[in-house]
């Protein structure tokens, strides 16, 4: 691994290639980003680095969004076949004859979508902006919130909105936390403060001590005078966690599935083997149809504008 490393190193300085990787990657991919973070972290750095060719570790959605906004860049992606189950539960050609259904309706897309569903939406929104996104759209108007679901029913919680219409998807991670599971690890550790996504079902979401963002669980467990949390989100995010804290204690919540933690597997696809090929052909890289780049552009910029 600590070859792997020294080449990867060696072929960022030659090809003045920046890496951007998000918290679910593996521990190794993390320690070769030059900027680590959450999606909205990574898509503000994408546009303002000075780079002209970015590496996105990161599933495919990610490398598009850096294109979206850096159109002169070249935005390599590891590996292509690195999707992502809440992107591929909204595909656009049936968002659009979803939305067609209401006419006059706010589209609110999380940043977790394609470039095609982006180019369909009014503002896109991350975990950590979707509250201020939503609150930005005057009352009155009718919302449709895609696609996570799960996200969505939490934003509707929180801020009371009654007319959000929510598109059916899911990530298959968050999806698949255990409730049970997670009850009986407080029983083991009642001390321990629960952190969880918002993309968590609402019966997960209730258990939480704090709920919000990758960026927003770091920043909780960092200034919280608790110092063991059970962690309900992708375990990638446990190596910043115990890299920044290192005197507190983390725990990865179960699965459904009897798993001990509950992985995203498209992440997990980014290896540093990949990185080394991606970086030596140069190739693949991200392309875009440019009507549907600068549709899609609109809705990132208006997101980011927000904050």
């Amino acid at each position: 691994m600590e070859n792997f490393i020294k080449r990867v190193e060696e072929l960022k300085r030659e090809k003045g290639v920046v890496i951007l990787a998000h918290y679910y990657c593996r521990p190794e991919v993390q320690r070769v980003a030059d900027f680590l973070g959450d999606s909205l972290a990574l898509s503000v750095k994408a546009r303002d680095i000075e780079a002209k060719t970015i590496l996105f570790a990161g599933v495919h959605f990610m490398g598009e969004t850096a294109k979206v906004l850096s159109p002169e860049k070249r935005v390599l992606i590891p590996n292509p076949e690195a999707t992502c189950s809440l992107a591929e539960s909204c595909p656009a050609a049936d968002f659009a004859k979803f939305k067609a259904q209401y006419p006059e309706a706010v589209v609110v897309a999380y940043v977790n979508t394609t470039v095609g569903v982006k180019a369909l939406t009014d503002i896109c929104c991350t975990s950590s902006n979707a509250l201020q996104v939503v609150e930005s759209i005057p009352q009155d108007k009718t919302i449709i919130f895609a696609p996570d679901k799960n996200l969505g029913s939490y934003i509707q919680k929180v801020t009371g909105r009654k007319n959000m219409i929510l598109w059916d998807g899911a990530c298959h991670v968050h999806e698949k936390f255990s409730k049970e599971g997670i009850l009986e690890l407080k029983k083991s550790h009642p001390e321990a403060k629960v952190v969880v996504h918002p993309e968590c079902r609402g019966e997960v979401a209730d258990l939480a001590d704090y709920c919000g963002s990758t960026a927003g669980i770091l920043s909780y467990c960092g200034k919280s005078d608790g110092d063991t949390f059970i962690v309900v989100t992708e375990p990638g995010i446990l190596a910043e966690m115990e890299k920044r804290y290192p005197h507190k204690h983390f725990i990865p919540a179960p699965s459904i599935e009897g798993k001990a933690c509950n992985e995203c597997e498209y992440m997990k696809m980014i290896t540093l083997e990949s990185i080394i090929a991606c970086l030596e052909n140069e190739s693949p890289i991200i392309e875009l149809d440019e009507d549907t780049r600068k549709k899609a552009s609109k809705s990132i910029e208006a997101m980011v504008k927000v904050g």
